[in-house]
């Protein structure tokens, strides 16, 4: 039998969770292989890449889309349970659950950001090169896993959310080693940590440091109060962290005082905690290659 699409899979995935018990990933592989009669063979078949199945590529998409969309949730890593929205799905004997029955919630709606249909999505396809589609593919992927890292942060205990900043501020060069930028932060209150870390491995020069784990915005009060902060401790650099979203205009207060203060809210959070693989590995890689022209042109 052929490899049902992810779209396909929506709804006997939802259908197996409908139990309301904690199922993992091996498990609801194994149910949708079931379902649709898929042999060894069919099971084994693997991507483009080499690196993984088909099918439990798929299975992963659709588990995502219908979590994206508030049906399942992870109750604890690699294990799906379906909520109370995903069983009031069921009791509507939905016929097939597609990406536009999905766009009825507004998670899903939030989550997808452009929605097109498949009519607009053909046009799409037909203006766009090969190169061009693989590359909205791969922002997908990325917003996806955007929004999975902002959700495991939040989730995470208090101090796990200051090992990631002291981390992630290492990576990108400062406070020197992880053991210096540990005794550096720490004081960890209002679900946020606050501490002064240096801006290079010499120590030149120090830099404070705030971060909050919010969901509410970051105004220009809280801005003011850090700013006055770094005027205590006679410093001109900062650093505000959060993990929502700071205010029009606590940005125009920041951009219009002399003193430097780099805001970093949660989006740009989870892209530099991607773009210095913290918290993530890479899956696969594709090498997209082109006709060397030059490698001929010498041979004649």
């Amino acid at each position: 039998m052929t490899i049902p699409d992810y779209q396909s899979i929506m709804l006997p995935l939802l259908e197996f969770a409908g139990d309301g018990k904690e199922h993992s990933r091996h498990e609801a592989i194994e149910h949708v292989s079931r379902i649709f009669g898929l042999s060894e063979e069919e099971k084994n078949n693997l991507l483009p890449s080499g690196t993984k199945p088909i099918i439990n590529n798929r299975v992963g998409w659709a588990k995502t889309y219908l979590k994206k969309a508030g049906l399942l949730e992870y109750p604890r890593r690699g294990y799906l349970k379906i909520t109370d929205l995903g069983l009031k799905v069921l009791e509507e004997k939905p016929k097939k659950i597609d990406n536009r029955y999905l766009k009825r919630f507004p998670e899903f709606l939030e989550f997808k950001k452009v929605i097109v249909t498949k009519k607009e999505y053909l046009k799409r396809e037909e203006e766009k090169t090969p190169l061009e589609l693989i590359e909205d593919g791969y922002q997908q992927i990325q917003e996806a896993l955007g929004h999975d890292l902002l959700e495991y942060i939040m989730k995470s205990p208090p101090a796990f959310f200051e090992r990631i900043v002291i981390e992630l501020l290492v990576r990108m060069g400062y406070g020197g080693s992880l053991k210096d930028a540990g005794k550096a932060i720490g004081h960890i209150g209002d679900e946020g940590i606050d501490g002064v870390i240096k801006e290079d491995k010499l120590g030149l020069d120090n830099i404070y440091v705030q971060a909050k784990r919010w969901t509410r915005s970051v105004g220009s009060p809280e801005l003011n109060a850090f700013v006055g902060a770094l005027h205590g401790k006679k410093s001109k650099k900062g650093i505000f962290i959060t993990t929502s979203s700071f205010t029009e205009k606590a940005i125009n207060y920041v951009n219009s005082i002399e003193t430097k203060v780099a805001l970093i809210d949660g989006e740009t959070l989870v892209q530099l905690m991607m773009d210095h693989e913290l918290g993530v590995i890479t899956r696969d890689t594709y090498k997209i290659k082109e006709l060397d022209t030059d490698y001929f042109e010498e041979k004649y």
